[in-house]
C-alpha cells in the first residue's frame, strides 16, 4: 500500500517507517524541518516537509502522495518544539501538540476526504489516564479521564477530539502506552539519575508502557488490516509507580527514588503528576492481541527497561 505517515520524523515515526518499508509498503513521511528530509530518506521513505497546522500544506502533501492510508503521528513534544518538559503546566508544554491533535487532525481528515483516502490510523494515549473509578486496569470500553478543571484538561480533550474525528471516519485510534526506547525517555532518565523524579505518597497509581518498536509493530498491523475502532497498545503488565519507577532507576544505575508527600508534589509538580502517581489507571491489551494478532516483543517494561538501559 501507499502509506502517508504524518509526523514521520518523531520518535515513533522513525521506528514505524522502516517497519512499513520492510513489509513492502511505499511510504511518504513528513517532517516540519527540511534538515530531517535526509533522515527520512535513509529510513526508506519519500520525505516531504509539511506544516500540520496549515490546511493548504497538509492538503498539498496528501494529494501529492496519493496514499491508500494516512497514519497520524504528529506531535510537538520534543525539546526542539516544546522546550524543557513542564509537567506542572501541561497546557503550556503540550500547547502545539494539542493544536496538532485538534486542528491538525481536522486538516488530515479533510485531506483524506478530498483525495478519497478511505482509512486513517491515529495516535492516541493510554498510560495512566483511565477513568479514576473501579479497578486499576481499563479496557477500550472504559472512558478516559478528562482531568476536568486541571491544567491537563486541554490535552485530554484534544485526544478525545482525535478519537471522535477518526472513529466517525471509520478509522482506528491506537492508544499507546507511555513510550520508551531510543530517544523516548532520555529526559526522564536524566531526572531519575539526579534523584529529581520522586515517588509520590504511596505511589499506588498505575501506568502502562510500550516499547517504540512494539508500538510501531501494532501500527503496521492496524494499517494492513484496515482496523477500525480503539485499541490499547500497551504491554502485558500495567503496574503502580512504586514498582516501575524504582526498577527504571536501577536499570539506569541510579539510586532509589526519593519519596515525597502528596501536598509537596502537588505544589512542585502539579495535579497531573499527583494523579499519575497516586490514582492513575493502567490499560489492558487483550483487544489488540485478539483482534490485531499483536504480540509485544517486550511483554513487560521490566525486560524492556533492562534491554534499553543496560
Amino acid at each position: 500500500m501507499r502509506v502517508f505517515v504524518a509526523g514521520g520524523s518523531g520518535v515513533l515515526g522513525q521506528r514505524l517507517v522502516p517497519q512499513l518499508v520492510a513489509r513492502g509498503h511505499r511510504v511518504t513521511a513528513t517532517t516540519t524541518s527540511a534538515a530531517k528530509l535526509s533522515l527520512l530518506e535513509r529510513l526508506g521513505a519519500e520525505a516531504v516537509v509539511m506544516d500540520g497546522l496549515d490546511a493548504a500544506s497538509v492538503g498539498e502533501a496528501v494529494a501529492g502522495a496519493r496514499p491508500d492510508v494516512i497514519v497520524h503521528q504528529m506531535t510537538a513534544i520534543s525539546m526542539a518544539h516544546a522546550g524543557k518538559p513542564d509537567i506542572k503546566h501541561p497546557d503550556r508544554w503540550f500547547a502545539v501538540t494539542n493544536r496538532l491533535r485538534t486542528e491538525g487532525t481536522d486538516h488530515l481528515a479533510a485531506a483524506a476526504e478530498a483525495t478519497g483516502v478511505s482509512h486513517v490510523v491515529a495516535q492516541g494515549y493510554a498510560s495512566w489516564n483511565g477513568i479514576r473509578e473501579g479497578g486499576w486496569v481499563k479496557t477500550e470500553e472504559d472512558p478516559l479521564d478528562l482531568m476536568t478543571g486541571t491544567a491537563a484538561q486541554a490535552g485530554m480533550e484534544a485526544m478525545h477530539h482525535v478519537e471522535d474525528v477518526v472513529l466517525r471516519a471509520g478509522g482506528a485510534v491506537l492508544r499507546y502506552g507511555a513510550f520508551y526506547g531510543p530517544g523516548a525517555i532520555d529526559d526522564q532518565v536524566t531526572l531519575v539519575r539526579k534523584r529529581q523524579y520522586p515517588l509520590v505518597g504511596r505511589a499506588n497509581g498505575y501506568s502502562s508502557w510500550v516499547h517504540l518498536d512494539d508500538a510501531a509493530g501494532a501500527t503496521v498491523l492496524a494499517v494492513e488490516q484496515k482496523a477500525k475502532g480503539v485499541f490499547n497498545i500497551v504491554d502485558d503488565e500495567p503496574a503502580p509507580a512504586s514498582e516501575w519507577l524504582p526498577h527504571l532507576a536501577a536499570c539506569a544505575g541510579a539510586r532509589r527514588p526519593m519519596r515525597v508527600p502528596i501536598w509537596l508534589a502537588r505544589l512542585l509538580a502539579g495535579e497531573q503528576a499527583v494523579v499519575m502517581m497516586t490514582e492513575g489507571r493502567g490499560f489492558s491489551n487483550a483487544k489488540a492481541k485478539r483482534e490485531l494478532g499483536w504480540e509485544p516483543r517486550y511483554p513487560s517494561w521490566r525486560q524492556g527497561f533492562e534491554a534499553e538501559l543496560a
